[in-house]
């Protein structure tokens, strides 16, 4: 049985991970903005927050005694093309998703290594290695996650504590409700993406757990996902080709709505 922190534990993939770990016995801490309702502990976590962050640390440490699992999972939906994304912009999705799992990482690392064990769990996406156009800023956030998730594997291995970086494709979620942003050209097509995916949070937790199970070190919970990864690592040219002309689709739209 481990202890496991989830961080937007409250709704989307964060709620179904942690129905997925509590099913196989472990102890969950939901940690989210919202109030959570249902059985298990919770504590109020704003990832943007050191103040709270050091508040989950001291729970853990007090209830538990330890973490054998951070899933650093919250995160919020952006994006638009380049000059039609603020810097505001950049700067609150950098702010949630990119910085809320290094102070998440930095909050547990000296735990982690007193203890000699632990996982820690980013969630990423399939954009943190394959750019589509129009999501500049959020492709660019979920690049630095993975490369911050090889970093920390590497440089806690020492310890005996490993990093594992989620990177699945579109999935139904609710997290498009967060999407904010100058550019009307995204929200209709991320929309259309998300709820007409094959998959939804349940199925990509349960083979999130699997490939935690299995020690991989990225996983691509999805068909989806590994098939666009294997074609940008096996065929350069046809993947820019596809990207491109998803660009130019994109480019297509944003001139029909100012007409």
């Amino acid at each position: 049985m481990s202890r496991v922190l989830v961080t937007g534990g409250a709704g989307g993939l964060g709620a179904a991970l942690v129905e997925a770990f509590r099913a196989r016995g472990d102890d969950v801490l939901v940690a989210d903005l919202v109030d959570v309702d249902g059985p298990g502990p919770s504590v109020h976590l704003d990832v943007r927050s050191d103040d709270d962050w050091a508040a989950a640390r001291d729970w853990v440490v007090r209830e538990w005694g330890g973490l054998d699992v951070l899933v650093n999972n919250a995160g919020v939906a952006g994006g638009g093309r380049l000059d039609v994304c603020t810097l505001e912009e950049w700067q609150w999705i950098t702010e949630v998703n990119l910085f809320g799992a290094v102070r998440g990482t930095r909050t547990f690392t000296p735990l982690l290594k007193e203890q000699g064990s632990g996982l820690v769990v980013n969630v990423a996406s399939l954009a943190g290695l394959v750019h589509p156009a129009g999501m500049g800023s959020y492709n660019a956030v979920k690049a630095a996650v993975v490369a911050l998730s090889e970093t920390t594997g590497h440089e806690l291995a020492e310890w005996g504590v490993r990093c594992a970086v989620v990177c699945p494709s579109y999935f139904r979620t609710g997290l498009v409700s967060s999407l904010r942003g100058a550019d009307a050209t995204l929200e209709p097509v991320m929309r259309r993406l998300v709820e007409g995916a094959p998959l939804g949070a349940e199925e990509i937790a349960a083979a999130v757990l699997e490939g935690l199970d299995r020690g991989d070190e990225v996983i691509l919970p999805d068909p989806a996902a590994r098939a666009a990864y294997d074609l940008k690592r096996t065929d350069r040219a046809a993947y820019d080709q596809v990207m491109r002309k998803q660009a130019a689709r994109l480019h297509a739209l944003g001139r029909e709505q100012q007409q």
